[in-house]
């Protein structure tokens, strides 16, 4: 590398790609790792050839496609599997669950009671009070329908006073 006399340009790759790989554990993204590998391995052919500063790019950049575009086809062939699916699907995580109606379900749209949290949420009409079992969410919004508690008749006990 010309502008860098005092240093060999082997170690300057090397460096390049510790810095690269340091900078992929502060902001992770699974991108710059690649770049580290690509920087790393020019760094060595650098040392064992003895290549030129063109050669070192043109190297450096086929390597960084390479490694890319490999890497991304492992990660689409074998995803990695997270022990929490779930883990920032919040409304997801909420179905199966029962909640209290707190805003009447009119037109297909209320507001529910989960927890401490109200949510905005679809389904059919019902009256405030009426307990509902959660089915799914979109985005923000939850789905809703009528809970069947045990115990409980159709027709019969406060889940039906939305008349």
């Amino acid at each position: 590398m010309d502008g860098l006399e005092g240093f060999d340009a082997h170690w300057i790759w090397i460096a390049i790609g510790l810095i690269l790989a340091a900078l992929e554990m502060l902001v992770p993204g699974v991108y710059l790792i690649w770049l580290a590998v690509a920087a790393v391995i020019t760094g060595v052919l650098t040392l064992g050839l003895d290549l030129g500063f063109p050669s070192q790019i043109v190297i450096f950049v086929f390597l960084s496609l390479i490694a890319a575009f490999s890497a991304r086809r492992m990660l689409r062939d074998s995803p990695i599997e997270s022990s929490d699916p779930l883990l920032n699907r919040r409304g997801s995580r909420l179905v199966g669950e029962t909640a209290i109606v707190t805003q009447a379900l009119d037109g297909g749209s209320g507001r529910i009671k989960y927890g401490d949290s109200e949510w905005i949420a679809r389904g059919p009409d019902m009256g405030i009070g009426t307990r509902v079992r959660i089915i799914g969410s979109d985005g923000a919004v939850l789905l809703v329908e009528r809970a069947n508690l045990l115990g409980t008749e159709t027709g019969t006990g406060p889940e039906a006073d939305d008349s």
